[in-house]
């Protein structure tokens, strides 16, 4: 399998559908960029408005990598009035934060409140971006219903425009993994949300820490110093119950490798390759 290839992979679901649209894209890198950063996050319908290169440029096919099934199925139109009319919300893009009265039309969300905003939402959506170096025309955010912008210093507040569609189907797709992931195939529990681990496991990865840190040399002293900051410095990291049944494999490993070392019988007597429940207790 190529790697980062793994499209066998359903998308994940989602109440609503979104329609990535680009209005005049002109150069073929972005819009291949574009594509990539659509399917990263699971998204696949691409509408193209008027747009200057063309999905079959050699230089998007090299940048779309393999999300190129979105080069292959996107929708060219005349006006973005048409690439919009099945969609119940249209959605515009801008970093031109105006002061003064032209804040007035100019009615701004950050994407993660575009986000949450959209997780109960049920119908079309289209996501609206305006050609390089130029953005969307004073029309074309008139026809918007609200305007989504970044965080972007007001020093230079202007994204290269995948990198605006990057961060924005990043923060729709993160509000679907946090409310979703587990519950989806195409949202695996790959890495998990929860951070945590049962008060059993706990007691069997302290009782390990222990019994490792009475193997070693030295007085008492230093041998529950060791027990103690290893202890610590594990449960500051909030490690999850796979990562801690792993540290407890190797814990016991090294236990009983000391005991060896140090002539002490136990590593035969008490050896073995797991502490159970009925150990512990």
């Amino acid at each position: 399998m190529i790697v980062g290839d793994r499209q066998f992979v359903p998308l994940p679901k989602r109440g609503y559908s979104l329609h990535i649209i680009l209005v005049g894209a002109s150069h073929p890198g972005n819009l291949g960029a574009v594509c990539r950063s659509m399917l990263n996050y699971g998204f696949d319908s691409l509408r193209l408005v008027q747009p200057t290169c063309s999905p079959d440029d050699i230089e998007a096919r090299n940048r779309a990598k393999h999300s190129g099934r979105i080069l292959d199925n996107c929708s060219v139109y005349d006006t973005l009035e048409a690439a919009t009319v099945d969609c119940s919300l249209t959605v515009g893009t801008s970093g031109k934060r105006e002061i003064g009265a032209k804040t007035t039309f100019r009615h701004f969300i950050y994407p993660w409140e575009f986000g949450e905003r959209l997780e109960k939402f049920s119908e079309s959506v289209a996501l609206v971006f305006g050609e390089e170096g130029k953005g969307l025309s004073t029309e074309a955010l008139g026809m918007c219903d609200f305007l989504v912008t970044l965080p972007t210093w007001e020093g230079y507040p202007i994204a290269n425009l995948s990198h605006a569609v990057n961060t924005c189907v990043y923060e729709l797709h993160r509000s679907t993994v946090l409310s979703n992931q587990g519950n989806d195939p195409g949202l695996p529990d790959i890495v998990p949300l929860e951070r945590s681990m049962n008060p059993t496991l706990k007691s069997i990865l302290k009782k390990g820490i222990v019994e490792m840190g009475q193997a070693l040399p030295g007085n008492e002293e230093r041998k529950q110093s060791f027990s103690h900051n290893l202890r610590r410095g594990i449960m500051r990291s909030m490690p999850t119950e796979d990562e801690a049944t792993r540290l407890i494999g190797g814990i016991l490993d090294a236990t009983t490798a000391l005991q060896y070392v140090e002539g002490n019988q136990e590593w035969k007597s008490q050896r073995r390759r797991k502490m159970t429940t009925s150990e512990e207790e």
